[in-house]
């Protein structure tokens, strides 16, 4: 018998929509997987990111790389270079959730970066090791998708797994697998805007409902080479971010 996956989309500190997801998780039967993205934007970046390194640790887990924790990671080891890139894509919301104080505080880069450093060495130890891509055989778990211009799958660019858009939604899948993916939010995928659709394509699934922007965090259940079921929490609160 083929194992079974509980897999979650993008949460983007959306830490109570995290925590009442897992509640349908099945932990004796199902290997849980995060898409990437646990962090920036949402109003608990800190909850989600402990969260999500406390499942990998204590529950075996899997937690993705993705773009935003590149970009945190970026940031801490060049703070003063990388910051400018990170503040666009609102890391500043990370920055203050981890360092306790009120959203919007101003940010000092290099003083911030240094205790985040101090106070986190864990965090960002576990977040360096994160995965590019996880190969199940015939499913492929990837947080942006693959480079599929390419012969070999394998030969994508490190920063395609967690940044790639177009050439592989729009690319042909001889990958011989599924692969599921976030990053991308369903509303941009779908003709129609439903965030509240997967987005299921040539052997590839995309599963960020968009979540911190006023959407749905999606959970699927993966087994047997389909969708046993899927689990969606609408975000019903006030929205500081649109995807627009």
């Amino acid at each position: 018998m083929k194992k079974t996956y509980f897999i979650i989309g993008d949460i983007h500190g959306e830490a109570d929509m995290m925590e009442e997801m897992l509640q349908n998780w099945d932990e004796e039967t199902q290997q849980l997987v995060f898409m990437g993205d646990l962090i920036d934007r949402g109003p608990d970046n800190k909850r989600s990111v402990l969260t999500g390194m406390k499942y990998a640790k204590e529950k075996n887990a899997w937690y993705l790389m993705g773009n935003h924790e590149v970009m945190f990671l970026a940031f801490i080891d060049d703070p003063e270079g990388r910051f400018p890139h990170y503040f666009r894509n609102n890391g500043d919301t990370t920055i203050n959730d981890l360092l306790g104080r009120p959203q919007g505080t101003p940010v000092n880069p290099v003083e911030d970066a240094e205790a985040i450093k101090a106070q986190y060495p864990e965090l960002i130890a576990f977040l360096r090791e994160r995965p590019l891509f996880i190969d199940e055989g015939d499913l492929l778990l990837a947080h942006a998708g693959v480079d599929l211009r390419l012969d070999d799958w394998h030969d994508t660019e490190p920063k395609d797994f967690y940044w790639i858009r177009e050439p592989f939604h729009k690319g042909v899948n001889n990958t011989g697998k599924t692969i599921i993916f976030g990053h991308t939010p369903l509303r941009g995928l779908n003709e129609d805007g439903d965030f509240m659709k997967l987005w299921q394509h040539d052997g590839k699934i995309g599963i960020d409902g968009g979540a911190v922007f006023g959407g749905a965090l999606h959970g699927i259940v993966w087994h047997d080479g389909n969708i046993e079921k899927i689990y969606s929490i609408k975000n019903t609160k006030p929205v500081r971010f649109t995807d627009d």
